[in-house]
């Protein structure tokens, strides 16, 4: 019994002195070469928006010119075509948010009746729902194109319409998975039952109850929705034929195809995208402390 104490003892203290190490010399750089290789192309666009297109080509791609051109770029970007970015940047806004809350409550609802409720076939459905995370995005597009073709030809016309776009980025299977685990752990089936005791209906649990306590993965699905919907290029392309609908991605593919004369656009696209940026950091600012709260939660209780 004595030889065997002291190995015993050593671990804790091996275990509190890689503690005290921290992170070694190789993984501090390898962390660091990785944050570089992040934050290099970021870097570049900062650089850029303070040159004319000449000096994009006759100056160091990493670093600044002068005399600089930050308000002239900023300028054309918002006064280009009559202020077109603009539009595009509020249809975006408003594209996203939407697909967000509409993407936050379907999963809301559809993950607190997998963890909730008990139907026949219940784990084979959920089964064949993860498996279509496997299905690339763009595969589906065609498929969805003309579902909402045929729906036109039905007298519900939908192509060139925000909802084209709006309703399909709604479903998320993995949101309704993450969703599931926020139920599974956060929601006890006790208090549930506790509610339905003291004659609670089924709405008021799921709503009053049920949804405070699920912020965090509510947040969490809304997040990545929002971004999903943000950065989706093909979708839209398909979806969607005027000008006036597009949101920045397809907004500033155009500007790519266009010249101003002689001149393509490179400074004011590099502009326009470092500046649709803004609303995804706005974003995660301000929805990041619950993220992170909920988060930590779901970690702990799991």
């Amino acid at each position: 019994m004595s030889a065997v104490q002291p190995a015993t003892a050593t671990r804790p203290r091996a275990r509190q002195a890689r503690e005290r190490r921290g992170f070694s010399p190789l993984a501090i750089l390898l962390l660091g070469l990785f944050a570089l290789y992040s934050l290099l192309p970021l870097w570049w666009m900062f650089v850029t928006i303070f040159k004319d297109n000449g000096q994009l080509f006759t100056t160091p791609g990493l670093w600044f010119a002068s005399p600089g051109h930050l308000v002239d770029n900023v300028t054309k970007v918002f006064t280009h075509q009559d202020g077109i970015f603009t539009r595009w940047l509020l249809n975006s806004i408003l594209y996203s948010t939407a697909i967000a809350i509409g993407a936050a409550l379907t999963c809301a609802t559809a993950g607190y009746a997998f963890s909730k409720y008990h139907f026949r076939g219940k784990d084979t459905l959920f089964a064949v729902i993860l498996g279509t995370i496997m299905v690339p995005s763009t595969a589906l597009v065609l498929p969805l194109f003309l579902i909402m073709q045929n729906l036109g030809s039905a007298g519900i016309g939908l192509i060139n319409t925000p909802w084209a776009f709006i309703l399909p980025s709604i479903v998320n299977p993995f949101g309704l998975y993450l969703m599931r685990l926020f139920w599974d752990s956060a929601f006890p089936t006790d208090l549930i039952e506790a509610a339905r005791i003291d004659g609670a209906s089924e709405a008021t649990i799921f709503w009053r109850l049920g949804m405070p306590l699920v912020q965090g993965g509510l947040v969490t699905v809304a997040l990545f929705s929002f971004v999903a919907g943000w950065n989706n290029f093909f979708l839209p392309l398909m979806m969607l034929n005027s000008t006036d609908l597009y949101p920045l991605t397809l907004g500033l593919s155009v500007w790519n195809n266009t010249t101003t004369g002689t001149e393509r656009l490179y400074t004011m696209i590099v502009t326009g995208a470092l500046i649709s940026i803004l609303p995804l950091l706005a974003a995660f600012l301000t929805l990041g402390r619950y993220w992170q709260g909920g988060l930590a939660t779901g970690a702990v209780k799991g």
